[in-house]
């Protein structure tokens, strides 16, 4: 009956309570009821059946605010885990209860997005994240609050091509519930791999991330480094399914390649530490991205296990990297990594917390991210399970590998390793250990178990104790650890040593900033020029409005001087008008029309409502 119950619970609400909860009661209670809700997450997402289990009507239209398939399951197993331990984190690194509650609402946004079964929950979901996440951002204040703004249009911006996206595939599909097909093709599929690739950070519009991230309080950066870009690269493959085979795939996995060379190289120039973690973000989404597009190219099981995989592991090991990078920062008070150096003395228990999330990203074997990458690497090459056309693909995934590992060694190095520490630091609290330890750990389990992460993954079949998959000539069996991957393993993370070693020196002296962060400069004089364009234009019209109103006003009351000063701008030899006396005394008829843009806004909307009803 207890887990009849648990089953059929709704985890958004159970997190949402728990963030109001955490308002009211004291302190450690209040957190503890908020690691408890996602604890209750994880569980449902272990023993819910697979099916829909809540299903109905809103506004006349058919909706599924709660489906478990194999997909959402695995996504809110890794939702929930992070969950519990993020909100451990966040009591030992001194949040505030009001940040908590409101990262409690916008992690229970994001389970409701993984968890919808159609596209109208699904976007209100969708919305609901990109605000609760910016009230995240602005609650540190400072430099935050200018960079949430900055977030906020971002993201509002993706919405709006989301929201277009799901309304256009109504009109064509008739229904908003998921289908094995996906987004409907055409424009709704255009439109929703351009808002989804907001959220997703596409190059071009992935410049929200490294501005973002490095600015709230850590705690507020561990629980911004998964929960929206996770959620959204696994709504990217709702609307993209294996079984839609889409045009657009091909495009979708190239973008994911470009974004993975892309972000490795970006992250390699960084001097602060977060911005640097934020570049990876974009990285490993690249992996994840692609592994969807050819997972809807050519119809590879294979590719979109890696993908979800991937997904799942970056939950753990992205988050891990924040924490550990956290309290360096919590500890020391420094962001750049060029100002640190020797502190494994200092700080044991983090570094060894940073050592098992750097090697969970960077593929080595034995960790959680070396089965995945291994996925995605296999899925791409045509000497593997790949197709022609996947070949330059396969070498930039390769290329962004290098480059993740390049950027972990530095990091490693001049925080915890380049020379010795010249300041006396204590090492992390007990929650911020445990949290770290406990994402660590489960990052080595999934390397060396990786059978338990293959029986997660959704397309990876058991049989006879082998994991099976589908491709395109046929189908195969699953060996992470074979003498060939290990073989490829070892030659990538010696070029990462020795590219290390060789680019050391020119890269400390190295200060090259993201070209596409262009994008602020010039969307703020976009944005000027705009808001005057409007503004004077309406000024000018406005003046036109009321002047005609105002002579008409006067006119009327005043009808004889009006006949008196027409006639007195004709020709004498024309007209020969004797002069008059004001019929007010000599007091000009006046009228008051006060109004600004948005009261106009407001009463245009209500009157075109109003012809609109009245003509419907």
């Amino acid at each position: 009956m207890a887990l009849d119950v648990l089953s059929m619970a709704y985890p958004p609400l159970l997190v949402f309570a728990a963030a109001l909860l955490v308002l009211v009661l004291p302190r450690i209670a209040g957190f503890a009821v908020g690691a408890l809700s996602l604890a209750a997450v994880l569980a449902v997402s272990l023993v819910a059946p697979e099916g829909q289990h809540l299903a109905g009507t809103f506004l006349g239209f058919e909706v599924v605010p709660f489906y478990v398939d194999d997909f959402s399951r695995m996504v809110g197993l890794g939702l929930g885990f992070l969950g519990v331990c993020s909100v451990i984190y966040a009591y030992s690194s001194e949040a505030s209860e009001t940040l908590v509650a409101l990262a409690l609402v916008y992690v229970a946004s994001s389970i409701g997005a993984a968890f919808a079964g159609d596209w109208l929950v699904l976007l209100f979901m969708w919305e609901l994240m990109a605000v609760t996440s910016t009230l995240v951002v602005w609650h540190y204040g400072g430099e935050a609050v200018r960079a949430g703004f900055r977030y906020a249009l971002f993201h509002g911006t993706g919405g709006v091509l989301v929201m277009m996206a799901v309304a256009v595939h109504y009109i064509q599909a008739g229904t908003f519930v998921y289908d094995a097909g996906g987004i409907a093709d055409g424009i709704p599929a255009l439109l929703a791999v351009l808002g989804m690739g907001v959220n997703v950070a596409f190059i071009g519009v992935h410049t929200w991330l490294p501005d973002t991230y490095p600015r709230p309080h850590i705690a507020a950066s561990v629980f911004l480094s998964v929960y929206t870009t996770k959620t959204s690269a696994f709504v990217l493959y709702r609307a993209f399914p294996v079984d839609a085979q889409s045009d657009l795939g091909i495009y979708i996995a190239y973008m994911g390649g470009l974004m993975a060379v892309y972000g490795a190289t970006f992250a390699l120039l960084q001097h602060d530490m977060r911005a640097l973690l934020s570049y990876h973000i974009q990285a490993q989404l690249g992996y994840i991205v692609a592994g969807i597009g050819i997972g809807t190219t050519v119809y590879s099981e294979l590719a979109v296990a890696g993908a979800m995989s991937h997904l799942f592991n970056n939950i753990l090991f992205k988050s891990l990297l924040f924490m550990a990078v956290g309290v360096v920062i919590y500890r020391t008070g420094e962001e750049d990594l060029y100002k640190l150096g020797g502190l494994w003395r200092e700080m044991p228990l983090t570094a060894i917390g940073f050592g098992l999330g750097a090697l969970s990203i960077t593929a080595i074997p034995g960790f959680n991210g070396y089965v995945s990458k291994g996925m995605l690497f296999d899925a791409a090459n045509p000497h593997y399970y790949g197709e022609p056309e996947l070949q330059a693909l396969y070498w930039l995934l390769w290329l962004g590998a290098i480059g993740t590992l390049l950027s972990f060694i530095k990091l490693g190095y001049y925080v915890f390793f380049h020379g010795e520490s010249d300041i006396e630091v204590a090492d992390a609290k007990p929650g911020q250990t445990v949290a770290m330890l406990g994402l660590g750990g489960a990052c080595l389990l999934f390397g060396v178990w990786w059978q338990g992460l293959a029986d997660l993954a959704p397309t990876i079949h058991e049989s006879a104790g082998h994991f099976e998959f589908a491709y395109p000539s046929g189908e195969s069996k699953l060996h992470p650890y074979s003498a060939s991957h290990l073989r490829t393993a070892g030659i990538l993370t010696a070029l990462g040593l020795v590219g290390f070693a060789v680019v050391r020196k020119p890269l400390s002296k190295l200060d090259l900033g993201d070209p596409a962060m262009v994008v602020y400069p010039a969307t703020y004089s976009v944005s000027r020029w705009t808001m005057l364009a409007v503004t004077e234009t309406y000024a000018a019209v406005d003046r036109a409005v009321v002047g005609a109103v105002t002579r008409c006003y006067w006119i009327g009351n005043n009808p004889v001087l009006a006949v008196d000063a027409a006639a007195g701008r004709l020709p004498n030899w024309l007209v020969d008008g004797d002069e008059r006396q004001p019929t007010d005394g000599g007091r000009p008829s006046t009228i008051h029309l006060r109004t600004g843009i948005g009261t106009t806004v407001l009463l245009l909307t209500l009157l075109l409502t109003v012809l609109l009803w009245l003509l419907v």
